[in-house]
C-alpha cells in the first residue's frame, strides 16, 4: 500500500487545531510522526459516530470502533507502527494504561461535564440545526455519565476520583518526560500522539477555568513538550508529509455533482463504506426519530444546570 493514498476522515478543525476531536487529533499526530503523506477529510455528516475517526486507502478501512482503534489498526495491520522497539520496556504497559484509561476518563468527563459541555458542543454539535444539535448533546451526556458511572448519589465522589487520578497520571508522564522531546528514548511512538493529542485538546479546547487544564499546567516541561510539537507537526506549514484538506461534503453537496470532490480517481467502495454513505441520506430523519425517543424515554431525566435557549451560538448556564 502506498502511503499517499491514505486518508484521515475525522470531525472539522476548531481552537486553531487541524481537529479537536480527542479520538481524531492523536491520529492526525500519529501519521505526521510517521512522515506519512496522508490526505485529511472532514465529516459533519456523523460528527458523533463511533466510526470515526477512521482511515481509508484503497479497499482498505480501520475504523476507530474496531481492533481497539485506529492506531492499533495501522499497527497490526502493518500499515504504519512507531512502536515495535518500546513495547518490552517496563514503563511501557503502565504509562499506555495510565493515558488509555485514566486522562481519557478525564478528557470525557471534563469535555462533557466538568467545564459545561460548551467545546464539546462546537466540536461536535455546532453543525446540526438547532435544536437537533442541542438535544444530540444532552443525549450525549446522559451516555458520557452512564460510561464513567456517575449518578446523583455519587457525582462528587467520582469527580474527585477521577481529577485525583488524572493528577497523578500528569505526574508520572511529567517524570517520565524530563526535558527530553519523547517519552521514551527520545523517539516518537504512539503514547506521544494519544497523550500529545490529549495535551493539545486539554491546553487550547478547554476553557481557562477547566480544572483538568490547570493540572496540565503545574507541569511545565508537558506544556513545553506540548506545544513545541504542535509548532513542529501542525504549525510548520506544508512539507511532503503534510496533509492536503478536504472536506466531506454534506448531502446537498453531493447533490452537485463531481466537482465537489477532489481530482482524485475514483476507486469502488467497500460495502461499509457504502452502508455508511448510504445512511447520510436519512441522517436528518434518523436524528428527530432519535430526539423524540430520547425526550420520551428520558423525560425525567435531571440534566442538572443545562439550559436550552433559541440562541444558536451555544449553550446557556445557569
Amino acid at each position: 500500500m502506498e502511503a499517499e493514498e491514505l486518508t484521515l476522515v475525522a470531525t472539522k478543525p476548531s481552537f486553531d487545531l487541524p481537529t479537536a476531536c480527542p479520538l481524531c487529533l492523536p491520529v492526525f499526530i500519529f501519521l505526521k510522526l510517521a512522515h506519512v503523506p496522508f490526505r485529511l477529510s472532514f465529516n459533519s455528516i456523523f460528527p458523533d459516530s463511533d466510526q470515526i475517526p477512521y482511515v481509508e486507502s484503497g479497499t482498505y478501512v480501520a475504523y476507530n470502533n474496531k481492533n481497539g482503534g485506529v492506531i492499533e489498526c495501522l499497527k497490526q495491520d502493518g500499515i504504519v507502527d512507531l512502536d515495535s522497539e518500546f513495547q518490552s520496556i517496563p514503563d511501557w504497559i503502565s504509562i499506555k494504561a495510565m493515558i488509555n484509561s485514566w486522562l481519557a476518563d478525564a478528557m470525557m468527563y471534563e469535555l462533557w461535564l466538568g467545564s459545561g459541555g460548551r467545546s464539546a458542543y462546537k466540536i461536535y454539535y455546532s453543525d446540526p440545526p438547532w435544536p437537533i444539535g442541542k438535544v444530540l448533546f444532552l443525549k450525549q451526556v446522559y451516555v458520557v455519565k452512564q460510561r464513567l458511572g456517575i449518578t446523583k448519589g455519587n457525582a462528587e465522589q467520582r469527580e474527585d476520583e477521577i481529577y485525583k487520578r488524572a493528577n497523578i497520571a500528569y505526574g508520572a508522564l511529567s517524570t517520565r518526560l524530563g526535558e527530553q522531546n519523547f517519552l521514551f528514548d527520545d523517539r516518537p511512538s504512539s503514547l506521544d500522539a494519544t497523550f500529545l493529542g490529549h495535551a493539545l485538546v486539554t491546553l487550547h479546547a478547554l476553557p481557562d477555568t477547566s480544572v483538568l487544564r490547570s493540572k496540565l499546567l503545574e507541569h511545565d516541561n508537558i506544556v513545553r513538550y506540548a506545544e513545541k510539537l504542535k509548532m513542529e507537526l501542525i504549525e510548520s506549514g506544508s512539507s511532503s508529509s503534510g496533509p492536503q484538506f478536504h472536506s466531506v461534503p454534506s448531502p446537498s453537496a453531493q447533490r452537485k455533482g463531481p466537482s465537489n470532490w477532489s481530482s482524485k480517481p475514483k476507486r469502488e467502495e467497500t460495502e461499509e463504506e457504502k452502508n455508511f454513505r448510504r445512511r447520510a441520506k436519512y441522517f436528518f430523519a434518523a436524528q428527530l426519530l432519535a430526539v423524540v425517543l430520547f425526550l420520551s424515554l428520558m423525560g425525567g431525566y435531571d440534566f442538572g444546570d443545562l439550559e436550552l435557549d433559541e440562541d444558536d451560538e451555544g449553550l446557556a448556564f445557569d
